[in-house]
């Protein structure tokens, strides 16, 4: 296949995957789930792996996979869009309060942007607008 016929055929993104330490699944929910909001969906069964779990934003998965030794993803990462300013505000403020810091962005490539690490110290964006 010529290069000329690849955007014919990805045609969307499916997940991405962050991974953490064994046993961090239940660390993993209450971030991904109880702070960000992302709904948890039962991964399929047979899977070479059973363990981490797997989270959806609309139809973009995130799954957390584990990764033994671990090492967090420090410059790779999930950049997720925020539907308003107000909203994530208010996600920072729960984060913050969690014990999760955020990092305000002075760079205007998007509306707003920071950065939050995840209970692992894996990189993760937040963004209103689109950085392109």
């Amino acid at each position: 296949m010529s290069g000329d016929d690849a955007s014919a055929v990805v045609v969307a993104l499916d997940h991405v995957q962050v991974c953490c330490p064994p046993g961090g699944e239940d660390a993993a929910r209450a971030f991904w789930n109880g702070l960000l909001g992302l709904p948890e969906v039962v991964k399929p069964a047979g899977m070479d792996d059973p363990r981490g779990c797997w989270f959806r934003m609309g139809a973009v998965g995130l799954h957390v996979g584990i990764l033994d030794p671990f090492t967090p993803a420090r410059k790779a990462h999930p950049a997720l869009r925020i539907s308003d300013v107000a909203a994530l505000e208010g996600l920072v403020r729960r984060l913050e309060a969690a014990g999760h810091p955020v990092t305000w962005s002075k760079v205007p490539i998007a509306e707003a942007r920071c950065k939050v690490d995840d209970p692992f110290g894996n990189l993760v964006e937040l963004l209103v607008g689109t950085t392109g």
